[in-house]
């Protein structure tokens, strides 16, 4: 390492990391829907103009001020860092983090001026900040390394990792330059601990940018995979989505003996909706059934739009007569619904037919094909009802 030349690195890691702040706002401004790509981008250019102005320090103690306005540009990256992964994560940043993170600063701020303008003190200073500096990296490398679903886990803990080793170099460098002979560090003095430290931080920042270009890449796969799987008006599945788990679930439940209810929901009358109110009416009527339908169902359950105005609900572990239960409270929530369109007060009802396994097998098209023709024989007998396939059976 002693062949490394500090401020080449100190160039070259400035000009990078300002070109990183330039690609992440770029990626941000393409993908406005996704939070936090402003403030790495902010924090990438707080750590550009920090290594600049470190650059122009010839000798310590150098100059005190531009000495400071580096630290704390520093401290404030670290932090928007941070900031910017609760913001990804769509996770609040309490007050008490944010006043922690405020207090920092104004300490980082206070201890270079202290330690670089009234009472310079070189080794003093670089052991101040390097603690300092390892808080907000803890930070970031905690709220990463956290169990979550592929693929983001991938590039969470890939960039997690990344703030661990900086965080170990911080606490490292700290203690090195702390049990030092005193008069002996200086920022460009020729110690190994410098061109180590500077070399692992330059490698650990541009992992960290790439760390978070893939955390966007995940989640942008992710949302266009939501968006191929759900229904654009109602947020529900879609039917082709639907099937897919659909062979999931009847295969896993031809393993375990477990039974499976289908139910098959249709709005009564819904041509009529869309000829008296007009089809942006009819939308609203489908998109207050889906939410209500999606606030009843248990977590585990499927719920889909199958066709115009038609929506299917998957129930694993269910039977015929449970499922018709939780259909009975949902014809009753949505006939005591009313929408108002210009003064006149819109009602409608569904009917809802009832298939499940137990008579008919783990067989996807037949369950579906049984819900569907009790659902009709629902229509048939007047509407606004429920009615189980068993019944059509005998």
């Amino acid at each position: 390492m002693k062949t490394l030349d500090i401020r080449t690195m100190m160039v070259m890691s400035s000009v990078l990391t300002l070109l990183f702040s330039g690609l992440l706002a770029l990626a941000g401004l393409h993908a406005d829907n996704i939070r936090g790509m402003r403030q790495w981008a902010l924090a990438s250019l707080c750590f550009s103009l920090s290594m600049g102005l470190a650059y122009t320090q010839d000798s310590p103690p150098g100059n005190g001020w531009v000495i400071t306005c580096g630290a704390t540009l520093l401290i404030v990256g670290m932090s928007l860092e941070f900031k910017g992964i609760k913001a990804f994560k769509k996770e609040p940043c309490n007050w008490r983090m944010l006043l922690l993170l405020y207090l920092l600063s104004g300490v980082v701020f206070v201890q270079n001026v202290w330690f670089a303008v009234i009472e310079p003190d070189v080794q003093a200073r670089a052991v101040a900040n390097s603690l300092a500096f390892m808080v907000p990296t803890v930070l970031c490398a905690r709220a990463l390394l956290i169990r979550i679903e592929s693929p983001l886990r991938t590039a969470y803990w890939f960039t997690g990792t990344a703030f661990v080793i900086q965080a170990m170099m911080f606490i490292s460098r700290a203690g090195v330059i702390f049990f030092a002979p005193p008069g002996t560090y200086g920022l460009y003095a020729q110690l190994p601990v410098n061109p180590t430290t500077f070399f692992i931080s330059s490698l650990t920042q541009l992992c960290l940018t790439f760390g978070f270009v893939l955390m966007l890449n995940y989640r942008l796969a992710t949302d266009l995979q939501k968006l191929a799987s759900r229904d654009a008006l109602t947020g529900a599945l879609n039917r082709r989505s639907l099937e897919a788990e659909a062979g999931c679930i009847t295969a896993r439940s031809t393993r375990t003996g477990d039974t499976l209810a289908v139910m098959l929901l249709d709005v009564d009358h819904f041509k009529l909706i869309n000829d008296n109110y007009g089809h942006p009416v009819g939308d609203v009527v489908l998109q207050r059934l889906a939410a209500l339908v999606q606030d009843s169902v248990r977590i585990g359950d499927y719920f889909a739009r199958y066709g115009g105005e038609e929506f299917c609900v998957l129930l694993p572990s269910t039977t015929e007569a449970e499922a018709a239960e939780m259909a009975e409270r949902l014809r009753m929530a949505y006939a005591a619904m009313t929408l108002e369109i210009g003064g006149n007060v819109l009602s409608s009802t569904i009917s809802i037919g009832i298939a499940d396994s137990v008579r008919l097998g783990l067989v996807w098209p037949v369950l579906v094909a049984a819900a569907d023709q009790a659902m009709y024989q629902a229509k048939g007998e007047g509407r606004n009802r429920v009615v189980r396939y068993s019944e059509l059976a005998g």
